[in-house]
């Protein structure tokens, strides 16, 4: 399966916290949207490109649920989309769940 991720930033060396998955594609504008708002909180993001491995979209439909990317996986928690993201950074949590792995609902 096709991985890949992004180029090391200044500052970001030594970031920890719980695994950050995105599958994804390299001209998807939700996708870099996502891909900004993990780096400016400084997160390591291991993407699935699912266009250079054909099974990676298969994979992420059978996670998510969806067939749009981005769909992200912050440790065990299925976040969704990049509304998704967006709307959970814009209520508090995602910082929590970039520290922790967990949500307040859980």
């Amino acid at each position: 399966m096709a991985r890949r991720q992004p180029a090391a930033r200044e500052g970001l060396e030594g970031v920890s916290g719980p695994k950050v998955i995105m599958y994804a594609t390299s001209w998807c504008p939700y996708c870099e949207r996502a891909r900004q708002l993990l780096q400016s909180k400084g997160a390591a993001v291991e993407e699935v490109d699912i266009e250079a491995a054909p099974a990676a979209r298969a994979e992420m439909m059978s996670r998510s649920g969806r067939r749009t990317v981005p769909q992200i996986f912050i440790g065990e928690t299925y976040v969704g989309g990049c509304d998704d993201l967006h709307d959970l950074d814009a209520g508090g949590g995602l910082d929590k769940l970039l520290q922790t792995g967990v949500t307040d609902d859980e």
